[in-house]
């Protein structure tokens, strides 16, 4: 079940210890088909808006995929990462830290859109998400990259589903809908590949 962005920072809440920093690209695996190909690729760094004083929520992202003529929507080939970071400052308490960071298994485009699946595989040492590295959930981000002067970009976050439901499907995450507030995104579409051989 896909989970709204105020429900998925409220759980990033929850942690309560600091660690920082940005996602790290893995490294592209090795071409395996002879297919013509093209690539994708969205990186980049951005903070985005929370409708709550005292909130800090990052996006961190480096991920790529590859298509072939046999398929054009899905990537053959996906690699990469990503990273939410979370923090709460609240008056009169200590600062709360969250952050997970996801291997890529799915980057789609079309337009200034992007979606970014991958299962968590580090989190905060002690926090809320260490189970769920455990339980190897899949996590998945959305990106709007606007173009210069067309409003502000945004960010969809899809959070872990509970015991007993099903995963968060490969290639799917919501509407991006928070704006982004600091940083950007630079996403390169996969252009066009012939599909009627």
């Amino acid at each position: 079940m896909i989970r709204t962005t105020a429900r998925v920072v409220a759980v990033l809440a929850l942690a309560a210890t600091t660690t920082t920093g940005a996602a790290g690209a893995a490294a592209a695996p090795t071409r395996s088909a002879s297919a013509p190909t093209t690539t994708a690729a969205i990186k980049g760094w951005a903070r985005m808006y929370f409708p709550a004083p005292g909130n800090d929520v990052q996006v961190t992202v480096d991920a790529h995929g590859e298509y072939t003529s046999a398929s054009p929507a899905f990537p053959t080939r996906a690699w990469g990462t990503f990273r939410i970071y979370h923090a709460v400052q609240e008056p009169g308490k200590p600062r709360l830290v969250n952050w997970g960071e996801v291997k890529v298994d799915c980057l789609t485009t079309g337009g200034p859109i992007a979606t970014v699946t991958g299962t968590l595989v580090r989190a905060t040492p002690g926090g809320p998400w260490e189970d769920l590295v455990k339980r190897r959930i899949r996590m998945g981000v959305s990106f709007y990259v606007a173009r210069k002067g067309a409003g502000p970009s945004r960010i969809g976050l899809a959070g872990a589903t509970a015991k007993g439901e099903p995963l968060l499907t490969r290639c799917m995450a919501p509407a991006p809908d928070a704006p982004v507030t600091k940083g950007g995104y630079t996403l390169t579409e996969k252009g066009p590949l012939d599909t009627s051989q």
